[in-house]
C-alpha cells in the first residue's frame, strides 16, 4: 500500500485485495476486515487492508489439520470411530 490514500471505498478495497464484493462485506461482517463508517459511507482504512493482508500470509504459513494429521477439539485421532 504505497500511496498516500489512508480511507478506501469497498469498490476500491475489492480492487486493492483482488476479491469480490460479497467477500469484502463477508471479512467486514466476520471482523477479519476492519471498517469504518462516515454517514452511510463503509471505509476501509489503508492500515486494515495491511493488517488483513498480513493474516492471510499468517493462515497460509501454518499447517491445516489436514496436513498434521490431529483430529481438532475433539481428542481423538483421525480414524477412530470411537
Amino acid at each position: 500500500m504505497t500511496d498516500d490514500i489512508q480511507l478506501y471505498r469497498v469498490p476500491d478495497a475489492m480492487q486493492k485485495l483482488r476479491m469480490s464484493r460479497s467477500v469484502i462485506y463477508e471479512q467486514l461482517r466476520s471482523g477479519r476486515l476492519r471498517s469504518v463508517k462516515q454517514g452511510r459511507c463503509r471505509l476501509i482504512p489503508a492500515s486494515a487492508l495491511t493488517e488483513y493482508i498480513a493474516l492471510l500470509q499468517r493462515e497460509a504459513s501454518r499447517p491445516s489439520v489436514e496436513a498434521t494429521g490431529t483430529a481438532a477439539c475433539t481428542g481423538t485421532k483421525p480414524g477412530n470411530a470411537g
